[in-house]
Parts: C-alpha cells; sequence; structure tokens
C-alpha cells in the first residue's frame, strides 16, 4: 500500500482544481453577463457578436479550446500571461481556456433568467427615462440572477468537473495526479474511488448550498 502522504501531494493537487475553478467561475460569470448583455441589447453588431461567440464556443470540445490557448496562443502567438515560469503560465492559460468555455453556458443560462422577467417591467423603466444600460443592471438582471441560481450551480458543478482538462497542458491539478498515480501503483480501483470521492466533496456541498441560496432568493411570481 502506498503512503500518500510520503510519495503524493493529493491537497496540493485538489488544492489546484479548487483554484482553478474558482478563478475560472469568476471570470466566467463576468465574462457570461457581458455576453449575454450583448445578446439581449439593441446594437445588431453586438448581438451578432454575442450569439456568434455562443454558438461557435459551446460546440467545441473544451480539450481543443484549452489545447488552442497552449500552443496555439502562447507556443504560436507568443502570448504570455504575465510569467515565463512554465507551470505558472500553463495555470494561467487553463483559467483563459476554461473561462472562455464556461461563458457561453453562463451566458445562455443568465439569458433564459432575463426572458422571465416581465416585458412590462423593462418598458416601465424606459417610460421613465432609463436607458438600456440603466434598465438591465437595476431592473433585468437582479431579477434575472434570481431566478438562474439553480442553472448556474449545475453549470459551476461542470466547471469544476472541467478542470480535469488542464491535465492536458500539464496543470498539476487532480486528474494529472491521478494519472501519475496510476502509472506508478497497481490499485486502480483505490485510486479512482478516491479521486471520485475528492470531486463529490468538491461538488456536492457546492450544490447544497447554492440549491438552498436558490430557493431563498426565487423570485415569486
Amino acid at each position: 500500500m502506498f503512503d500518500f502522504s510520503r510519495d503524493y501531494d493529493l491537497l496540493g493537487a485538489f488544492w489546484t482544481t479548487v483554484q482553478l475553478a474558482v478563478l475560472s467561475a469568476i471570470g466566467s460569470l463576468v465574462w457570461g453577463t457581458l455576453l449575454a448583455a450583448m445578446r439581449v441589447g439593441p446594437v445588431p453588431l453586438m448581438r451578432g457578436f454575442g450569439t456568434a461567440y455562443v454558438n461557435i464556443v459551446r460546440n467545441i470540445p473544451l480539450t481543443v479550446v484549452i489545447l488552442f490557448t497552449s500552443l496555439g496562443l502562447n507556443q504560436t502567438l507568443g502570448i504570455k500571461l504575465g510569467s515565463d515560469i512554465i507551470e505558472t503560465s500553463n495555470f494561467r492559460l487553463a483559467v483563459l481556456g476554461l473561462v472562455a468555455y464556461t461563458s457561453a453556458f453562463v451566458c445562455e443560462a443568465l439569458r433564459s433568467g432575463i426572458n422571465t422577467v416581465p416585458v412590462g417591467q423593462a418598458e416601465a423603466a424606459r417610460a421613465i427615462g432609463l436607458n438600456f444600460t440603466q434598465v438591465l443592471t437595476l431592473i433585468v438582471l437582479p431579477q434575472a440572477f434570481r431566478a438562474v441560481v439553480g442553472p448556474l450551480t449545475n453549470v459551476l458543478i461542470a466547471l469544476t468537473k472541467n478542470t480535469t482538462v488542464a491535465a492536458a497542458i500539464g496543470v498539476a491539478e487532480a486528474a494529472l495526479l491521478m494519472k501519475d498515480m496510476i502509472d506508478r501503483e497497481a490499485q486502480l480501483l483505490l485510486i479512482a474511488a478516491i479521486f471520485a470521492f475528492g470531486f463529490v466533496c468538491l461538488t456536492l456541498p457546492t450544490g447544497l448550498l447554492l440549491g438552498w441560496v436558490g430557493k431563498k432568493v426565487a423570485v415569486k411570481r
């Protein structure tokens, strides 16, 4: 039986997974919200960009997106994200790829929430002189976010599991460590069970907590 504490940094690998998930979730929420605003906005060019972005990116495999950030942006185009250290650079590139991919799903979840807000509220806001940005930020988005806590929770859980794809560019997160352990050890089922349990510990409390929050803040109609 191998000794985790001596042979493998299991906690460190899952900590990297948590960092990937949290940073990517924040970035995806910001970029996804901007995309949703573009898709419901009055400017045709911005609507077209938002629609094209969502329809293209969400139909590309995440592995391709992650590899593009590493091979395409970094190695081919020479774009660096503020560090010459390979491990740090790959981590940031993985976050960029996860944000680019996940924000498309955040956008669609949020757009569905925007569609639940009665049209009359936006018309009343415009009638008292509010512009599109004010209507969106003060009237529509607060209600939309309350309506889509559940769908956004599903996106966040999927994002946490999708961080395993970062192993493709050498980010030292849980999936890369699991592969290394499988290559070295014979206890395949035990290793798989340990990492499955680790991801359950990450995603299950998140789902339960945000599910409770969703019920508390749900808009009563």
